[in-house]
């Protein structure tokens, strides 16, 4: 199954629109490979610079600092996300099928998408897993939340919040119950490779290990 997707993030996160030229592309695609090899704290735009052939200042023109960037990074792989998960679930009608699909999503490798210039999704959602609070648990978290920069997250959130009224209407909290899913399965995910003490996982379960948790902890919630 391949895509090839682009999507409107926020504008308000970049100073010039990545997506406008083949510069700002290869600045994005680059930082998911340098943030991933690097880790968040030793990525800076000096070193992306090299990677891509151009000048810190030319990086600088698209992004304010690699906070920006990162964000944006994570709007996109948010919107992708949310046109998985609406994709995948188009044609089903079985609101328990439904929730196995997301769970499915959220726990496993994204579908490669076709193009030169696309993201390498195993390590996008890699950095998902390791980075994206680093986005939010911040000080400054409420003035970034007033330019709407989180609001691919919430969308999705909101998406699985509808399918899990869907299957129990009389379940009082399910905006809260998925987010709880998606940052469960960030943190079963991380914890299985890194820390896995932390976790139930064993050999003979260490594949499916976050799917199977995850669905264990839903379906008892909801009934």
């Amino acid at each position: 199954m391949e895509f090839q997707v682009t999507f409107q993030v926020n504008q308000k996160i970049f100073l010039r629109n990545p997506e406008s030229s083949e510069v700002g592309r290869h600045i994005v695609k680059s930082a998911i490979d340098l943030i991933f090899e690097l880790g968040f704290e030793h990525f800076t735009f000096k070193k992306l610079a090299v990677e891509v052939g151009t000048t810190e200042a030319t990086v600088y023109r698209y992004f304010e600092n690699k906070h920006r960037l990162l964000l944006y990074i994570l709007n996109w792989y948010w919107s992708y996300m949310e046109f998985l998960v609406m994709f995948r679930l188009q044609n089903v009608t079985d609101n328990h099928v439904k929730l196995k699909t997301i769970i499915e999503l959220l726990t496993h490798d994204l579908p490669e998408s076709a193009g030169r210039l696309d993201y390498n999704k195993k390590y996008l959602n890699q950095i998902v897993i390791s980075e994206s609070s680093k986005v939010y648990f911040v000080k400054e978290v409420k003035e970034i939340n007033k330019d709407e920069v989180f609001k691919p997250y919430k969308d999705l959130c909101s998406k699985i919040a509808g399918v899990i009224s869907a299957y129990n209407p009389d379940y009082s909290y399910p905006r809260s119950l998925s987010s709880t899913l998606i940052e469960t399965a960030h943190y079963q995910q991380f914890f299985s490779s890194y820390l896995p003490k932390l976790t139930d996982i064993t050999s003979e379960n260490h594949k499916e290990f976050t799917a199977v948790f995850l669905e264990n902890l839903l379906f008892r919630v909801l009934g």
